[in-house]
């Protein structure tokens, strides 16, 4: 990670040194009143603009994103004309010379191949085009040429050759960090796909089995937990969101103990202690139930009907700028060097794979200070603690993560 900082570092600082160019060409002293000299505000301009394009650009390298961002760069570049292109068109063209499209996509097969920046000449039979010099500049993330920034000019110029390729790697930086986005949400997304499948199979047949037991002696309460179910299996199968409230997550946990309660009985007693003002708290999705999960089948499906109850304790407190969840049983708990393997990934046979899916994400989301804190031993229950922030950016319910 320090080594990206250090390349974005590098990136921004010659758009700076671009942007000093240009104010020394550019800025006009009587424009400059109070806000220092010509090249401080001409720093200030180029920061200004380049942070107008960079959320356009964080979203990848589309028709859109391209016609959203390409003014400010040309903006940047002080151009006649700026065009993006993908490997395969020209994605948009701001400016005059708009007929020099066909020419210029004919003149970026090398340097789409290569990835190594051209200047040439346009050929033009239109009189007054002042259009007449052209420099490509590749766009590369990790190697490969995602495509080009052409900036047009009437004349050449070895400045404008540097600017442009300044400009394409910071433009390239933008596009990494698209990408690192993308990355992680697919990741987030294949994680809750996990989660989602380790909803097992035989705690679905269970409550179908359970629900069937009550349909001739108790049909009212055979469809109370039909709809717990339906409930809880559409909350866990939704396709919008990576991120939830926490009063979301503990009402399809509500519905997750109802199935759980019909079929232990009063065997299982559960203890909840909410915090109002933290149930429109964001989480990641799915984040609190597999932990319930973990605390029932540890709890309770490890022990023989003989051996009584099991309770389960679920609180959520205001801590200030976190919310504090903790889950807790009196279970058969687990020895601690099990439970390191768990977190570290690797296979145990008393499962556990939601407790390190949900401690990876936590990290992922929040830093690595914020994953879980597990208290167990053998035969001394376990006792889970996160640590929720309340304000996260990039963090909201009604959405995805993203840079916005």
């Amino acid at each position: 990670m320090s080594g990206f900082i250090a390349g974005l570092c590098v990136a921004i600082l010659p758009l700076l040194a671009a942007g000093y160019w240009l104010g020394r060409r550019t800025a006009r002293p009587e424009s400059l009143v109070g806000l220092g000299t010509p090249v401080e505000h001409a720093t200030f301009q180029t920061l200004h603009t380049a942070s107008l394009a960079a959320p356009s650009l964080r979203a990848g390298l589309t028709e859109e994103t391209a016609r959203k961002s390409a003014r400010r760069l040309r903006s940047l570049l002080g151009t006649d004309a700026l065009c993006l292109t993908d490997q395969k068109e020209v994605l948009v063209w701001d400016g005059v010379g708009g007929h020099h499209r066909a020419e210029i996509m004919d003149r970026l097969a090398g340097p789409l191949e290569s990835g190594r920046g051209e200047a040439f000449p346009l050929t033009c039979e239109t009189p007054d085009c002042p259009v007449r010099w052209a420099v490509v500049a590749p766009l590369t993330v990790d190697d490969r040429v995602h495509g080009a920034l052409v900036a047009c000019a009437p004349r050449e110029s070895a400045v404008l050759v540097r600017a442009a390729g300044e400009v394409a790697r910071w433009v390239s930086v933008q596009l990494e960090l698209a990408d690192l986005d993308q990355s992680r949400t697919r990741l987030i997304e294949a994680e809750i796909k996990a989660l989602r499948a380790q909803i097992s199979p035989h705690f679905i047949f269970n409550s179908l089995a359970v629900i069937a037991s009550f349909v001739r002696t108790d049909p009212e309460r055979a469809r109370e937990l039909l709809l717990e179910f339906a409930d809880f299996t559409r909350y866990s199968f939704r396709r919008h969101g990576d991120f939830t409230t926490l009063a979301d997550e503990l009402h399809a946990i509500d519905h997750y103990l109802a199935l759980v309660r019909a079929r232990f009985g009063d065997r299982l007693s559960v203890t909840l202690q909410i915090a109002p003002e933290v149930l429109p708290v964001a989480l990641p999705f799915l984040c609190l139930q597999p932990l319930v999960e973990n605390a029932v089948k540890h709890g309770l499906e490890g022990k023989a009907a003989s051996v009584g109850k099991c309770h389960i304790s679920i609180t959520a407190q205001d801590t200030g700028a976190e919310a504090l969840v903790v889950i807790e049983d009196d279970g058969a708990g687990m020895d601690p060097a099990t439970l390191r393997r768990i977190l570290a990934g690797e296979a145990s046979p008393s499962g556990g794979i939601g407790l390190s899916n949900v401690d990876d994400r936590l990290r992922q989301v929040y830093g690595d200070d914020h994953g879980l804190v597990i208290e167990t031993a053998v035969g001394a229950g376990m006792k889970v603690t996160a640590r929720l922030p309340k304000y996260q950016p990039g963090v909201h319910s009604a959405g995805r993560l993203t840079g916005d």
